[in-house]
């Protein structure tokens, strides 16, 4: 073995060392800081001498875990004194439907208001005093989630009150490229489809504010109250880039709901989501066991006929795999499920919501009785997808050809619309 003088080990070992000092620095560099960091650098800049309220829940928290509702109590020059509590509440102690109460917050004393439950939009007594509401919840991306829901109404509340709005922004975790799914259409607004915006709209939670604030959608649940802008501030991330996958951004991962214990299961929401609308004589969609929107099965199932019929559409960027699994709760505990499992070969190219539809045409294909239209009309399923002309059109013969130029005619004009709203390249 050729040997080298010791000061030569040394001074090669402190050249390594310094060159691993400097690729961690940079790998720390590029570290995605959320809203509540920057803001918190910033000296809570915009909320001093204010009155603060606060509209979050457990994933409203820095890279060390600390709640957003910690971090502004505690803040010297911050006097937070009232927080709002979305589905599931503001420490996530409230399970999937179950409306929240007015209460108390044990760990700070504040009164917390419940804007899920008998009022979804702030009344003027909620907001009676304040001068500021921050918003700090980890979006998924897809609209028929009920935090961008409540993040509207708050806008408009506060606009009709003279509040300001502050949003801490996150990354969203599909990215900010991928646009699919038609506008919400007049008849179908509800609290799980707020916006006149696509299923999959490629926005930070604070872009989309600043869309909605600007763009007037912002009209009530109906979508027939004329627009009202409120005064919004975003407090942007440091380092995010549009095309980041969650896992790059460094950040940890708090699940916002009950059934998206992981950022994966945020990309399955809009693929598998739709499918998971319908009542359990369909298809489960792993919702009861470990990878919820993850997986479509069911009983009477033939797991390699199925995956051999979604192998055959050759969906770019999608591979299969059977599964074979028994749900621990809900409609099918105990039932042994068969089925398919997707993943993303090649994420940029895979369409996700049209997966459901995919998986939807090939049941038909191989089981025609087994029909989730059967019910006649299915109101969730219309309101999930913003019109009931998806349901009309393909529950005639299941395929994906018959809807898809209807489903993505406002993709290409939201990009172009959502451009001037960008805060990120």
């Amino acid at each position: 073995m050729k040997r080298y003088p010791i000061f030569l080990v040394a001074v090669l070992s402190l050249a390594s060392l310094c060159l691993q000092a400097q690729t961690c620095d940079s790998i720390r560099v590029k570290e995605v800081k959320p809203g509540i960091e920057v803001l918190r650098d910033r000296g809570f800049a915009g909320l001093e001498g204010k009155k603060v309220g606060l509209l979050t829940n457990p994933s409203g928290v820095d890279r060390q875990l600390h709640s957003t509702i910690d971090i502004l109590y505690h803040a010297e020059n911050v006097e937070l004194v009232r927080l709002f509590a979305p589905e599931h509440g503001v420490r996530g102690d409230i399970y999937a439907g179950g409306h929240a109460e007015d209460t108390k917050d044990e760990a700070t004393g504040l009164q917390v208001y419940s804007i899920y439950g008998k009022y979804r939009k702030p009344t003027p007594e909620m907001l009676e005093g304040l001068d500021v509401v921050v918003y700090d919840i980890q979006d998924v991306g897809s609209r028929s989630y009920t935090f961008i829901s409540a993040l509207g109404l708050m806008m408009r509340a506060c606009a009709e009150n003279d509040v300001e709005v502050m949003v801490l922004d996150r990354p969203n975790p599909l990215g900010g490229l991928k646009v699919e799914g038609n506008y919400v259409e007049p008849g179908f607004f509800s609290y799980i489809g707020e916006f006149a915006i696509p299923y999959v709209y490629g926005l930070t939670v604070g872009e989309l504010a600043q869309l909605l604030n600007e763009e007037g959608l912002n009209c009530g649940e109906k979508g027939d109250e004329a627009p009202l802008r409120c005064k919004l501030t975003v407090i942007p991330m440091e380092n995010w880039k549009r095309n980041m996958t969650y896992a790059e951004t460094g950040l940890p991962w708090i699940l916002p709901s009950p059934q998206v214990p992981q950022n994966n299961n945020a990309i399955g929401y809009p693929c598998a989501g739709i499918v998971g609308d319908f009542s359990a004589h369909y298809l489960n969609i792993g919702v009861g066991y470990t990878l919820p929107f993850q997986v479509f099965a069911a009983e009477w199932v033939d797991a390699e006929a199925l995956k051999a019929e979604l192998e055959n559409y050759e969906i770019p960027g999608v591979a299969w795999r059977t599964i074979h699994y028994k749900p621990f709760f809900g409609g099918d505990q105990g039932k042994l499920l068969h089925g398919v499992q997707y993943f993303f070969t090649d994420y940029e190219a895979a369409p996700l919501t049209l997966i459901n539809f995919y998986v939807m045409q090939a049941v038909h294909q191989l089981w025609p009785d087994h029909n989730p239209f059967d019910g006649g009309v299915n109101r969730t399923f219309d309101i999930v997808c913003g019109t009931d002309y998806i349901r009309k059109t393909f529950g005639q013969n299941f395929l994906v050809s018959d809807i898809l130029d209807y489903w993505m005619k406002d993709a290409e004009a939201f990009k172009e619309l959502s451009k001037k709203y960008y805060l990120y390249e």
